[in-house]
């Protein structure tokens, strides 16, 4: 029982420290205004991760696409891993580092946003992405942990939670990534 407690804890924990850290909580604002304005130009968002994050990836652009709290038209967001046979041949032909990159390249536009989910930051298939959409002048947003690793720098917008713990990492994107879709869905709507 005081196991399963002080994981909780743990969780909350970290989630205090985001809600303390007011250049974080900016930088999801920010976040909020750039989606926003992407999608009222006409732009898509595109989602990549690995793993967990790639489940994470494809759960957020679902509520962009789908729907959040409102009965209303689909928004154009896709998480880039969701064809496996171009995964599977890419990754074979090529390499897994360039699963993502080589997407952009081929659907990638200027005014488009990509949000990397990474929880060290050095995933190198996003880091690619990251490089090929900053090259066609797309909005990138890093979601990572604490030190944002090899994404920092490539992210116009870098959401780093403060911790090196994976599963609390990711349970902060989703929060974020959820207050994002809240309030893009609310502004874009009105």
């Amino acid at each position: 029982m005081k196991q399963i407690k002080d994981i909780i804890q743990a969780s909350i924990d970290v989630k205090q420290q985001i809600l303390q850290n007011e250049v974080l909580i900016k930088t999801v604002n920010d976040s909020v205004t750039a989606i926003t304005a992407a999608f009222k130009n006409g732009n898509k968002v595109l989602f990549c991760g690995n793993g967990g994050s790639a489940a994470d990836a494809q759960h957020l652009a679902a509520e962009f696409s789908g729907r959040f709290y409102t009965d209303r038209d689909a928004l154009p967001a896709e998480a880039l891993h969701c064809n496996t046979s171009y995964i599977t041949a890419v990754g074979n032909d090529y390499s897994y580092d360039v699963i993502y990159s080589r997407m952009i390249k081929g659907i990638g536009n200027k005014g488009d946003v990509l949000v990397g989910l990474s929880t060290s930051g050095n995933s190198k298939n996003i880091i690619k992405a990251f490089e090929v959409a900053k090259e066609k002048g797309m909005i990138t947003i890093g979601l990572t942990g604490e030190t944002g690793g090899g994404m920092k720098v490539l992210s116009d917008l870098l959401l780093n939670v403060p911790s090196t713990d994976t599963p609390r990492i990711q349970e902060s994107h989703i929060l974020l990534g959820h207050i994002i879709c809240q309030l893009v869905e609310e502004q874009y709507f009105g």
